[in-house]
């Protein structure tokens, strides 16, 4: 199969370069600036499970993209949705899979929306991986995880196809028959984990030693009870793993939205917590602290945007 991976940042340059490296065949739809930093010192990937070089990755711009691929891996931002979609909609033909490694679930929507419901698959990720400064993909933790699948659970032959590309690459990909469920356990868990490390700006570790604990806990409950209302009840053991993982003595972890804060950029404040929060059954104001995650983000969107305004 024929891969588009839209975005060689963390996501898209991890599970690119091992599809690459398995001798899938994959292109990277980029800015310019990626693209150029690729063609002078290719994708890089530092890991645990295995470093990776590969020298001039193919990739394409979007004003140059006009071939039909057979699969198309949306590694974007959700505030950069829009504009991806417009930038990959000449790839996308009748037989197209669009499959987005996002978080929350309003980008399921957006992406049925304009390219048709028939397209679209769900995906989850479980790593935690950033872009350096240089342009190396860093993996930072043992989790390598991409679970994907039909939004209705079937085993479909082009998921099936999916998965047997998968199974040769060197990251755990699942097929999953409950990938609608399995959104709404990672959307609780970053939430939580976001929430409240954004909230405190501080890791897991230092909050449990604040005396923080209980309220992260308070925080899980709050989000798994919103995904109860929704019809997708946290399996147990799931929400076994976010309480346990959030409450772990001096454990270093902190989000991703916590390190983007920390330097100045932007933020999925409206689709992690927003979106969720606007879910609560009884109001947002049954959710106590997930509304105080949320007015602590919108006010930091709020100054960024005044600071910006006032440097032009």
């Amino acid at each position: 199969m024929r891969y588009l991976i839209v975005g060689a940042g963390a996501l898209g340059g991890y599970y690119g370069g091992r599809l690459l490296e398995a001798g899938c065949d994959v292109t990277f739809l980029v800015r310019p600036n990626r693209a150029k930093a690729l063609a002078e010192t290719g994708l890089r990937v530092r890991s645990r499970f295995g470093d990776i070089d590969i020298p001039a990755p193919r990739c394409v711009l979007a004003d140059a993209l006009a071939a039909r691929y057979d699969v198309v891996v949306v590694a974007a931002k959700a505030y950069d949705l829009t504009e991806a979609m417009h930038s990959f909609a000449p790839a996308v033909g009748e037989a197209t899979a669009v499959l987005p490694l996002m978080n929350g679930l309003s980008h399921i929507d957006a992406l049925k929306a304009h390219f048709g419901a028939h397209r679209v698959l769900g995906g989850v990720c479980l790593i935690s991986a950033a872009l350096d400064a240089d342009g190396t993909v860093r993996h930072f933790n043992d989790l390598h995880t991409l679970l994907f699948g039909e939004l209705d659970g079937s085993r479909s032959p082009r998921v099936q196809s999916i998965a047997a590309d998968f199974s040769k690459a060197n990251f755990d990909g699942r097929l999953s028959t409950q990938i609608v469920q399995d959104l709404w356990e990672k959307w609780l868990f970053i939430a939580a984990a976001a929430g409240m490390t954004c909230l405190m700006r501080a890791s897991i570790g230092d909050i449990v030693a604040a005396g923080g604990a209980d309220l992260s806990l308070a925080l899980v409950d709050e989000c798994a009870t919103i995904a109860a209302a929704a019809g997708h009840a946290p399996a147990p053991a799931s929400v076994t793993r976010a309480r346990v993982a959030l409450t772990a003595a001096g454990s270093p972890i902190t989000a991703s939205m916590l390190k983007d804060i920390e330097r100045g950029a932007r933020i999925e404040a409206d689709h992690i917590i927003g979106d969720l929060l606007s879910r609560a059954p009884d109001g947002p104001a049954s959710k106590p602290l997930l509304r105080l995650v949320y007015a602590h983000l919108k006010s930091y969107e709020a100054r960024r945007a005044r600071e910006q305004a006032a440097d032009l």
